[in-house]
């Protein structure tokens, strides 16, 4: 569907050159819903925006639908962006205009008829979870539901593409959330390619089917949620997993850990999909002559599954502990022993 080679931008200064984007390459499936993920400076906001042509490449090339956007002229690609729809952090709405005009706005720059444009307006209106509200002018709603409207408006002239620029980083965790259910909705529904930037890996993690590190303008890691998540390789990476997962062996706790069990064995454990509703523990305790303290768990949901890790101490005869840990190793569930302690 979307296939990006060699793509570098580079911005001249007076004083120095900036190379925001850098030699990027990456392959996007249609029907994917695919997470670039960064911090500030990475390099996010301007690869989206040479996605849609705001910004012209310095080097490489975007080819969209077996469509070289990088060679269009002006006026072909006026049209190919009728195919890419836009969301934006702060919702860049038309203060002055409803709800229904906001969303009307891209169709009448289209041409399209009026009876047309409102049929496919309430279309949308119902679609984004706005019924009763195309009246209403944008001061009069809540983020979220500004955010459904340029959902709505990005939608309107049925894009292949849906670019989301950070477009829940303006809005509180309860919203985010029902916006990014929304935008599975959508996907599902419309089985619409969507491309999502963000700093938040709980973005990534509910709702993204792959994912592309960014740093310095460089895609350092990528590959499937699940995947990064279990198997995070650089440093960059490992922190945006901490968001969601925690990291013990970075707090104060892992020090208690060091300093209050230093009998047996500490255990990592990682679960992942089916494996996290194993009774691992209780199955252990009942096999084994050992006790067995949980330090530290968390599970969490991704669009290919669940992921889990847990931190145990198996205090006991050694021969037994490696017993033990002989028997999860034939299970689903990896181990790891002493991380780091």
């Amino acid at each position: 569907m979307i296939s990006i080679e060699g793509l570098s931008k580079i911005f001249h200064t007076k004083d120095q050159e900036v190379r925001a984007v850098d030699d990027l390459s990456l392959n996007i499936d249609k029907g994917e819903i695919y997470g670039v993920i960064g911090y500030s400076g990475a390099g996010k906001s301007t690869f989206i925006r040479l996605l849609n042509r705001l910004e012209d490449p310095t080097e490489g090339s975007i080819t969209m639908d077996d469509q070289n956007l990088t060679a269009l002229s002006k006026g072909k690609l006026r049209v190919a962006r009728q195919e890419i729809g836009m969301i934006f952090q702060h919702f860049n709405l038309l203060w002055s205009r409803t709800v229904y005009d906001n969303i009307s706005f891209p169709l009448e720059i289209a041409g399209v008829s009026k009876g047309d444009r409102q049929k496919r307006v309430n279309e949308l209106i119902e679609l984004v979870g706005l019924s009763g509200r195309g009246n209403s002018y944008p001061s009069q709603l809540s983020g979220g539901q500004k955010q459904r409207v340029g959902i709505a408006r990005a939608l309107a002239n049925n894009p292949k593409v849906l670019l989301c620029d950070e477009a829940t980083s303006a809005l509180d965790p309860e919203t985010t959330d029902s916006i990014l259910d929304l935008l599975v909705d959508i996907n599902e529904k419309l089985s619409l390619t969507i491309v999502l930037i963000t700093h938040e890996m709980h973005v990534i993690r509910k709702i993204c089917h792959q994912v592309a590190v960014m740093e310095q303008g460089k895609i350092v890691e990528q590959g499937d949620v699940l995947d990064v998540f279990l198997h995070p390789e650089k440093k960059v990476t490992k922190r945006f997993v901490d968001q969601v997962m925690g990291d013990p062996e970075k707090e104060t706790s892992m020090q208690l850990i060091k300093d209050n069990y230093r009998t047996g064995e500490i255990i990592k454990l990682h679960f992942v999909g089916e494996s996290t509703n194993q009774a691992l523990i209780s199955d252990i305790s009942r096999k084994f002559e050992l006790d067995i303290n949980i330090l530290h768990g968390k599970i969490t949901q991704t669009q290919k599954g669940a992921y889990g890790t847990m931190f145990v101490q198996f205090d006991g005869e050694q021969s037994e502990i490696e017993r033990a840990i002989e028997y999860i190793e034939s299970t689903s569930v990896e181990v790891e022993v002493n991380p780091h302690v």
